[in-house]
């Protein structure tokens, strides 16, 4: 599991910065792509909840960083940064230009036996200016610091993310409360022979789904969402876990070497009346054994995901009949 401390640097800047440091459990190669390509930076930076558009990277001295940054409450921030110095695998400085604050960034990668220390210094012009930003800025670096070991742990997956997608003729809105109301989940989720025979969820960032399915020989399986990021009505990320009846983290029953915990991406996407729903899977701080245990599961993970998707087909059907 990665390390993860804020601290300030003892020089002569040091009230005016804010200072990062990240121990990631990945080669510093992997995080360097993760941060200098635009498809991998795109999906994890900025802090819980948002999303991004990049509209220009041009990584080099000089080269202009343009994107928007999209909030979970709906507003837009348009950012623009210029890159100064570049050392690959070793350092990286631009200045942020907008919105609102001003200031430097230097990161810098350390090689440590295989992971990679980050720091992240973010310096400003007034010590007033850092003050108003640290209010905010240490919480959310570390936020940002948290995506980028999840778009590692994607990264590092052999075969990449499972991903399986289901269109559903209904709109968005209906479908979003079939995914997160109980009154909903109790008649489609699980896969095919099993029931709900108990649901609790609590939609939020640090929320929870519990639940209980029964299966076709009589025994019961817990399972659990700890829920991350809340992009209503467009998706939702959280880790699911096998789970006991007290809400505790339990290995899966048939598999002990099964991750631990999945990072689960569930989106929806409007299409000219329905809706596609895509469900992205992958291991998070998962150890050898348990990344190639998930690698052979993926034919009965879709065989799953299939018989899961089809109840819900068939509930949404009978649900709507007459409308």
């Amino acid at each position: 599991m990665a390390v993860r401390k804020s601290e300030a640097k003892t020089n002569n800047t040091s009230d005016r910065e804010i200072v990062t440091v990240r121990t990631l459990n990945a080669p510093r190669e992997l995080v360097w792509k993760a941060w200098t390509d635009p498809n991998h930076l795109k999906e994890w930076w900025g802090p819980r909840g948002f999303t991004n558009n990049f509209e220009k990277f041009d990584f080099k001295p000089g080269g202009t960083w343009r994107f928007t940054m999209h909030g979970p409450d709906g507003k837009d921030f348009h950012n623009e940064s210029v890159f100064g110095e570049i050392v690959e695998h070793e350092k990286i400085v631009f200045d942020h230009l907008k919105p609102m604050h001003k200031f430097q960034v230097t990161t810098t990668f350390t090689d440590q036996n295989g992971k990679t220390k980050v720091t992240f210094v973010m310096l400003h012009d007034t010590v007033s200016e850092c003050e108003a930003v640290k209010k905010f800025a240490i919480e959310k670096n570390e936020e940002n610091f948290d995506r980028l070991a999840e778009e590692l742990a994607a990264m590092q997956t052999p075969g990449g993310p499972f991903v399986i997608s289901q269109t559903l003729n209904a709109p968005r809105d209906l479908v979003l409360s079939l995914w997160t109301e109980c009154k909903h989940l109790k008649h489609w989720w699980g896969p095919k022979g099993f029931t709900v025979t108990f649901c609790k969820i609590d939609l939020r960032p640090g929320g929870k789904f519990h639940y209980c399915l029964k299966g076709p020989d009589g025994s019961d399986m817990w399972g659990l969402f700890n829920f991350r990021d809340i992009v209503k009505p467009k998706s939702f990320t959280y880790n699911s876990s096998f789970s006991d009846k007290n809400g505790g983290l339990t290995r899966h029953p048939m598999a002990p070497d099964w991750p631990l915990e999945i990072l689960s991406k569930i989106s929806f996407e409007k299409q000219n009346g329905t809706t596609l729903v895509t469900v992205k899977w992958h291991p998070i701080n998962a150890t050898a054994a348990e990344i190639q245990t998930f690698e052979k599961g993926r034919t009965s993970m879709k065989q799953g995901w299939s018989g899961t998707f089809s109840k819900l087909v068939n509930y949404l059907a009978e649900s709507t009949k007459g409308d």
